[in-house]
This record gives structure tokens, sequence and C-alpha cells, in this order.
């Protein structure tokens, strides 16, 4: 089935997001295509804007890479103006709380214990 012209442009333009959030949230296309149960060629090809990503794939897409829907979507311009948790840290958290209890519990640790130096 052939694409507009529009519709290429949308998907090389959410294939240069994708590629852009995933080296922002240090993730290697491996990595992503795991979390999506895809191959690394695809998800190669999702960023060129060469394959059209799922409608149902794009809440694992936006989780994994740590953003809303609308941030993947490029929808987050009227959104400029809150503010909310560092992205970075937004997405540690949310990649902890992925990891099972034990690891958590470990984490947690640790950062106790880094919090408590910090504040002597």
């Amino acid at each position: 089935m052939a694409i507009s012209s529009d519709e290429r442009a949308f998907f090389v333009a959410l294939g240069a997001r994708i590629a852009t959030l995933r080296k922002n949230s240090h993730i290697t296309q491996v990595q992503l295509a795991q979390a999506m149960g895809v191959a690394q060629s695809t998800v190669n090809a999702y960023e060129l804007g060469q394959r059209r990503v799922p409608v149902s794939a794009l809440p694992l897409l936006a989780r994994t890479l740590g953003v809303d829907l609308e941030t993947l979507m490029g929808q987050d311009e009227a959104k400029a103006g809150k503010r909310g948790p560092a992205p970075k840290l937004a997405q540690h958290m949310e990649r902890i709380s992925q990891l099972p209890k034990p690891k958590q519990r470990f984490v947690m640790e640790m950062l106790d214990t880094v919090l408590a130096q910090a504040g002597r």
C-alpha cells in the first residue's frame, strides 16, 4: 500500500525522535529491540522512517524510552510550560521499578547510603 508524502514525513520525524530519545536514554538499538520484541534491524528501520511503527507498539515504546505518548508523537510543545521531574531521573525511576524486588531494595539501600553521606 502506497503512503502519502505527509505520512512519509510523519514517520521520518517519528523515527528521528525515537533515535534521539533512545540515545538520550543511553539505550542501544539492540536493547530497544529486545524490549519491544522485534529485531534490531526493525528498530533501525523505524528510526530511519523506512518502516511504520505499529500503533499497538507506541505505549511500550514510550515507556521504554521514558517519555509519555505526547512527547513520543512530538506533541509536547503545549506542555512546555509544565515542569516535572528531570527526564533522566524519571527514566531511572521507571527502569528501577521494572527490576525484581530484591534488586529494587538494593538500589534503594545504595541511594539511602549516598544521600546520608551527602547530608553530613
